[in-house]
C-alpha cells in the first residue's frame, strides 16, 4: 500500500498527477508570492475567498486541464501546469507554477517538459503556446530547454519593476516534439506496483 499520489506520466525527478482540493491553500500561497505576483506581471495578490470560488469554475471548465507537478520519490507537491486548450484550433497556452521554495532547481524545465509530452502525445495537440516578459530569463532559460522556442513579441505589453516590457511569444509544435524527443526523460504512467516504496 502506498500514501504517493497516482502518477500521470513520471519523468527523472518529478510526475504529473491530478490537482487536488486538499492541497488549495498550498497553490494559494504560492500564487500569492510577491515573485509569482511579479513574474505574473499581475499587480495585487488574490485573496483567499477568491482563490476558493474560482477552484469549482477552473476544475469543472474541460478547456482548463491542470496538473500538479510532484517529486516521484515521495509525491510531495512542488509546482503546478496549466495547458487553456483551444479546440477550435486544437492549441493550448502553457502556464506553469514552481512554488517559491522549489525553485532554482530545474523544476520547471521538467515540469514543461512533462506537460508538453501529455499534450502532445495524450492529448493530441498540434502546438502549445506562452508568454513570458522578456526580463523574465530564466523562465525563457527552462522554457527553451523543454522544447519551446521564440515565436515573436508583443512591444511593452507588460510591466517589470514598474516599468513596460516586452512580451515574448513562444511555441511548441507537435512536429517537433516528436522529432526532438528524447529516449528518456519521460516515461510511460507507472504501473501501480512500481508506486510503492
Amino acid at each position: 500500500m502506498t500514501d504517493l499520489p497516482q502518477f500521470l506520466l513520471t519523468g527523472d525527478r518529478l510526475a504529473l498527477t491530478q490537482l487536488t482540493r486538499d492541497h488549495l491553500e498550498t497553490y494559494h500561497r504560492w500564487e500569492n508570492d510577491p515573485d509569482t505576483i511579479h513574474a505574473y506581471g499581475n499587480h495585487f495578490p488574490q485573496a483567499w475567498e477568491v482563490r476558493v470560488a474560482g477552484w469549482d469554475r477552473q476544475r469543472a471548465n474541460e478547456r482548463y486541464r491542470q496538473f500538479e507537478v510532484v517529486l516521484a520519490d515521495t509525491g510531495a507537491p512542488v509546482g503546478r501546469t496549466t495547458l487553456a486548450v483551444n479546440p477550435y484550433v486544437n492549441t493550448a497556452e502553457y502556464i506553469v507554477l514552481i512554488g517559491p521554495e522549489h525553485r532554482r532547481q530545474g523544476y520547471a524545465a521538467e515540469a514543461t517538459r512533462l506537460t508538453l509530452e501529455w499534450a502532445f502525445t495524450r492529448a493530441a495537440l498540434r502546438a502549445v503556446w506562452l508568454k513570458v516578459l522578456t526580463p523574465n530569463t530564466s523562465a525563457i532559460r527552462a522554457y527553451t530547454e523543454a522544447g519551446f522556442q521564440e515565436a515573436g513579441r508583443l512591444r511593452a505589453a507588460g510591466y517589470w519593476n514598474g516599468e513596460p516590457v516586452d512580451e515574448l511569444l513562444m511555441d511548441a509544435l507537435a512536429d517537433d516534439h516528436r522529432r526532438n524527443r528524447a529516449p528518456s526523460g519521460v516515461n510511460r504512467t507507472a504501473p501501480s506496483s512500481s508506486l510503492s516504496p
